[in-house]
């Protein structure tokens, strides 16, 4: 049986999409484009336009980014008509979607610095606003994904950057992803049904996602345009379902409440922001309240929902500020935390002012919230009541990854006592399926042996222990048991965090242990950036987390303040800041920063015992080690503080357990996705992925036996199917790195042997990118370089093997040449192969024993820079400070600056001349700058 072509592909979905309702037209190239516009936009405005007034708007759409052109899109431009009338135009009905013209079209010639012709574009009011990539059955979705990226380099212009979503397929796999120059694999998404069941063949998601309502319906409501990042965010199947079944029930049942559950991590803001957003355009509600839990999640929510719409939010700093826009007619978003909430309901003066918002129409949204709705502080306690009270006309939604059943209630109640029935269900299990968060790999450690046993003669861990008389806190906070965790945490961390790439937190059980580990950590030799945050006060919420108390505070002397205050002392040297708690709102801007560095992967361990271990998401975060009893939400909200998606190198996020926590796990586990989620959601064991990497090995030898065979693979085919077999070992690397026991000793290959196969892989890589000419299967593969470019072969490995080099050896050779040859399996160091070779040569044979390699290998460096640039700078009639000046912009900002280069042209060339040297000499300046970086 023959393989469907891509060619049999398209004119099936054609066929489908004419059966839908939408017209077949035939458009050949740009021009073609255009006009079928001008038709279609007459049309729909039931206008005619002369030549000049389409020329008008022509050169309307024809400014801005992406991103801006889709906000013209969902505007009316003002036309001012040939006669001097104003009449508006409207690109997009975005109010009712449905009336729009809908079109197809295939194979839309396109040209800017290559010819490319699309396959099928779907046309809405004559702007192409969904473009379809086809693969053929058997080539990978991926291909088709990097097929638009490279649309865009090559020729994307003109009324195509008017695409909102675009749509991938190989008939068997669909998913849809917005439009952006800056994409990701990760930010494809497949539909679903509401039960999360998917439409993963092309036929079942034309019918589904393309309808001509459906679709024009998620362009007008389900694109959300990310003022911040300036980019276009398309709502996941799970997130649409929920925010209609929100929308469809304050439209239809203003009287029921509902919750949603969405797991931890699969963004839940947008899906809230979303929600908001479109009950704030039903005329019968007055005010729209997101409210959020604690304080510290007060600042990143703000920040995100502004994110999302700039200015549509008005955070409120004071209860009195909150009170005003409760009873004002403006406003009609708030964000504010549920403590200022209970104030603005609750004190006698902001009460009377509060009268005139009692029997306003309000919509209540609830972040995670169910230690303050549940009643879980003194401060809170019974907030949810009085809401319920004070305000007559109310409808409340919750949003929540971690439910509270009847295993798990807080003083009797659940989740469906505050929130009526759950709207709808995304749980972790879904979100590992559809790749939206990842997995986690636990890893226990007993870090003692008890000396008791079970009724069966096995050790008995010391948290299951419940003999009178034993003090489990005093055995938990041994000092010489605090120094064991964190020695293993300083040996380990690299291999964890892949080099410190990532970085990660550690929870403890109480203040006591924070401060005794973070005493610790300060009085060991270790290259860790550490940092550390906490409440002064006991926590009084979890009994499992143990406060700083008032008896523990006498035995040291001081008070948490103080201590707190000494830390950040610290915390001010190590990073050159001025936190002061005694400056107004000085922990909040301690927290927001130490919150922005564990972004920026400037804090590599952030020591807290509750903090943090909810609401916060850092997507450089990989690594959770817990030192203290957690379980059921809290666990699942903790560990999930790891498993937000990034690259290809964060394969899971990685829990590192002090405490014996198996049992509280799986129970967590199941308790939020269901019995079966435990393998779905709990990485497999080291030996499974040995085993599967060894099986890999076996295929790779049965393509190339030996590294040199792979120079004898005559077709394509055969070189495809190697990049095939040596990528898989390469993924499974990535995983097996990630554990402490990995080891070379373990596999059916050695690590020599391993990076000989790597530039192999890579000469096909750099054949395939260098020979544009030719057609080549191999562009139908992803090559993963990625995966190389972050491997652990890197300046240090190299200056470690430069230092063992003797040349008077025998063996300098042959040592020498593994040194070589190692760069090369480095994508970012092959550039640099040269440089290395040249000091081996004529730099090494003169540096004493013990002399500094390093140091030497430093002076090498900026001798040879400067002489590069010293002749780029002749060759070029170049000013050399200006070339500095541009030099050191870049590598500040990683932006090129035009005007710098233009300065440094000490006769400035004609325009055409100019318009050719200008981007020659950027190129030249950010290879300079990157060969000579180290």
């Amino acid at each position: 049986m023959c393989i469907q072509s891509e060619a049999a592909l398209e004119n099936k979905l054609l066929e489908q999409l004419k059966a839908q309702g939408y017209e077949q037209i035939h458009i050949k190239d740009e021009d073609e484009l255009k006009s079928n516009f001008r038709k279609q936009l007459e049309k729909h405005n039931k206008i005619e336009l002369s030549d000049r007034e389409f020329s008008k708007v022509l050169i309307h759409l024809d400014g801005g980014s992406v991103f801006d052109k889709a906000k013209k899109l969902r505007d009316k431009f003002e036309l001012k008509r040939d006669n001097d009338d104003i009449f508006y135009i409207e690109f997009f009905n975005c109010k009712d979607w449905c009336r729009n013209i809908f079109q197809i079209s295939n194979q839309i010639s396109m040209t800017g610095k290559y010819k490319n012709r699309y396959d099928v574009t779907i046309l809405i009011n004559g702007l192409p606003l969904v473009q379809i990539e086809l693969k053929r059955s058997g080539i990978e979705l991926k291909e088709a994904f990097n097929q638009i990226n490279r649309y865009h380099k090559h020729s994307y212009r003109g009324l195509f950057n008017y695409v909102q979503l675009f749509v991938i397929s190989n008939g068997v796999n669909t998913k849809y992803y917005a439009n952006n120059k800056t994409q990701s694999f990760k930010q494809t998404f497949f539909w679903t049904d509401i039960e999360n069941k998917r439409y993963s063949r092309l036929n079942e998601f034309a019918e589904t996602f393309l309808d001509k309502c459906h679709l024009a319906k998620m362009i007008s409501k389900y694109i959300v345009l990310h003022e911040s990042d300036k980019i276009l965010m398309a709502l996941r199947p799970y997130q649409y379902f929920a925010v209609e079944k929100i929308v469809n029930r304050v439209e239809n049942s203003p009287t029921k409440n509902g919750y949603i559950w969405h797991t931890t991590g699969s963004g839940k803001t947008l899906t809230s922001f979303k929600a908001s957003q479109i009950i704030t355009q039903n005329k019968n509600v007055d005010k729209v309240m997101f409210v959020v839990d604690r304080k510290d999640l007060d600042y990143q929510t703000i920040k995100e929902f502004d994110a999302f719409s700039k200015g549509s939010v008005n955070g409120t700093d004071d209860t009195g500020h909150l009170v005003k826009q409760l009873t004002d007619d403006k406003t009609k978003l708030i964000i504010t935390t549920i403590q200022k909430l209970n104030n603005a309901i609750s004190k006698g003066h902001l009460q009377r002012k509060m009268e005139v918002a009692k029997d306003k129409r309000m919509v209540f949204i609830f972040d995670e919230c169910h230690r303050s709705q549940f009643g879980g502080t003194a401060t809170t306690k019974g907030t949810h009541q009085k809401i319920k009270e004070f305000f007559s006309n109310k409808q409340f939604f919750g949003f929540t990854g971690t439910p509270i059943f009847a295993e798990n209630s807080i003083k009797n109640k659940t989740t469906v006592d505050l929130f009526d029935e759950c709207l709808h269900k995304y749980v972790i299990k879904d979100a590992i399926n559809d790749d939206n968060v990842l997995g986690f790999s636990v890893e226990y450690y007993n870090t003692f042996k008890s000396h008791l046993t079970d009724e069966e003669g096995n050790d008995l861990p010391v948290d299951d222990i419940r003999v009178e008389g034993i003090d489990t806190r005093e055995v938990f906070r041994a000092e010489e048991r605090l120094d064991g965790v964190a020695e293993f945490i300083i040996n380990n961390h690299a291999r964890k965090t892949y080099g410190k790439e990532f970085t990660s937190i550690f929870a403890v059980d109480s203040v006591e242990s924070l401060l005794k580990y973070y005493n610790i950590f300060k009085s060991k030799d270790h290259n860790l950036k550490i940092a550390t945050i906490f409440s002064y006060q006991a926590n009084e919420e979890d009994p499992d987390a143990n406060g700083y108390t008032e008896e523990e505070e006498e035995k040291t002397g001081l008070h948490t303040r103080d201590k707190l205050d000494m830390i950040i002392k610290d915390y001010n040297e190590t990073f050159g800041d001025n936190h002061d708690l005694n400056r107004e709102n000085g922990f909040n801007a301690y927290y927001v920063d130490i919150s922005k560095k564990v972004k920026d992967r400037k804090i590599d361990l952030l020591l807290v015992v509750n903090m943090f271990l909810t609401g916060f998401d850092s997507k450089s975060l990989n690594t959770l080690y817990v030192d203290k009893n957690l379980k059921h939400h809290g666990l699942i909200q903790a560990f999930s503080r790891t498993n937000r998606i990034l690259n290809e190198k964060k394969k899971h996020g990685n829990i590192v357990c002090f405490r014996n926590l198996k049992k509280r796990t799986d129970e967590a586990i199941t308790l939020f996705s269901n019995k079966d989620a435990i393998e779905t959601v709990l990485m497999k064991p080291y030996e499974h992925y040995v085993e599967d990497f060894n099986k890999h090995i076996l295929e790779l030898y049965d393509i190339a036996p030996t590294v040199d065979s792979v120079d004898y693979l005559q077709s394509e085919d055969d070189k495809a199917k190697f990049v095939q077999a040596y990528r898989n070992l390469l993924r499974l690397m990535t995983r097996l790195f990630s554990f402490n026991e990995f080891s070379f000793d373990y596999l059916h290959m050695g690590r020599q042997t391993f990076e000989d196969y790597k530039s192999k892989y890579l000469d096909i890589y750099e054949y395939r990118k260098g020979d544009k000419e030719k057609v080549s299967i191999l562009d139908e593969l992803d090559f993963e370089v990625e995966l190389i470019r972050r491997d652990d072969v890197n300046v240090a490995y190299i200056m470690t093997l430069l230092k063992d080099l003797d040349t008077g050896s025998a063996s300098f050779v042959k040592d020498k040449e593994f040194i070589l040859r190692t760069m090369e399996g480095s994508e970012d160091l092959r550039s640099k192969r040269e440089l290395i070779e040249k000091f081996i040569e004529e730099n090494l044979p003169h540096i004493d024993d013990g002399g500094d390699v390093e140091s030497k290998f430093e002076e090498f460096l900026v001798a040879e820079e400067e002489r590069e640039v010293d002749a780029f700078v002749a060759q070029e009639n170049l000013h050399r400070s200006k070339v500095e000046e541009t030099m050191e912009e870049y590598r500040y900002s990683n932006k090129m600056q035009r005007d710098f280069i233009k300065a440094a042209f000490i006769r400035k060339p004609p325009l055409k001349e100019r318009k050719v040297k200008i981007p020659m000499i950027a190129d030249k300046i950010r290879e300079i700058i990157h060969k000579y970086t180290w």
